[in-house]
This record gives structure tokens, C-alpha cells and sequence, in this order.
């Protein structure tokens, strides 16, 4: 079982950037397939990014490709979202999950991932 904590969300102003971070507990961080969703106000959540347990593979929705990078680093148990160019429209909760998976591509849906950070907010003003 893995512990996830988010960090890193604020307010900052349309164009600007922000980092993710998601610290996992636990061992064999590196087994685990990770991924970024966001839910804003009265909407349901979302899929954001994902990345393999190596970090060769990558995936993101199309609303967020050329802005935002998924990374992580195995040696610290963490996984990062790079947030460059913000729209008001990405103000929501974000939120890491995992799975331990060998898969290369990683699945986008909800329901795959077994565990779920509890989220940080992630507010862009016009």
C-alpha cells in the first residue's frame, strides 16, 4: 500500500506557472504506474497526465499537451507536474493516484488507480 500527499498548489495569475509534487510512503515506489486528475467546483474529475513506474512513457489530455510535464524521481519517491501557461479554466483540486503496474502505456481512467492523494488547490485568476 503507498500514501500519497500532494503540495505545491496556490493562487497565481493566468500565464503564470506552478509545480506539483506528490511524495509517496512506502517501498517500491518505482512499481507504480502515477497519475494527475483535477476536479474543479461542482464538476467531475478529470484525468490530467499519467507516466509509466519507469518514466519512459507519458500521456496527457489535450487540453494541457505543450503546457504541462509529468515527471517523476524514483529516488525520492516523487512525482512532479510542471505547470506552465495557466488558464483560469485549470483552477481545481489536483489530485496524484497509483498503481502498481508494469505497463508501458498507462491507463487515463479513474477507476483503474487503486490509491489517491487527497489533493491541493490549484487557483488561477483572470
Amino acid at each position: 500500500q503507498v500514501q500519497l500527499v500532494e503540495s505545491g498548489g496556490g493562487l497565481v495569475q493566468a500565464g503564470g506557472s506552478l509545480r506539483l509534487s506528490c511524495a509517496a510512503s512506502g517501498r517500491a515506489f518505482s512499481s507504480y504506474a502515477m497519475g494527475w486528475f483535477r476536479q474543479a467546483p461542482g464538476k467531475e474529475r478529470t484525468f490530467v497526465a499519467n507516466i509509466n513506474r519507469s518514466g519512459s512513457s507519458t500521456y496527457y489530455t489535450d487540453s494541457v499537451k505543450g503546457r504541462f510535464t509529468i515527471s517523476r524521481d524514483n529516488a525520492k519517491n516523487t512525482v512532479y507536474l510542471q505547470m506552465n501557461s495557466l488558464k483560469p479554466e485549470d483552477t481545481a483540486v489536483y489530485l496524484c493516484a497509483a498503481r502498481i503496474s508494469s505497463e508501458t502505456v498507462v491507463p487515463s481512467w479513474e477507476d483503474w488507480y487503486q490509491y489517491w492523494g487527497q489533493g491541493t488547490q490549484v487557483t488561477v485568476s483572470s
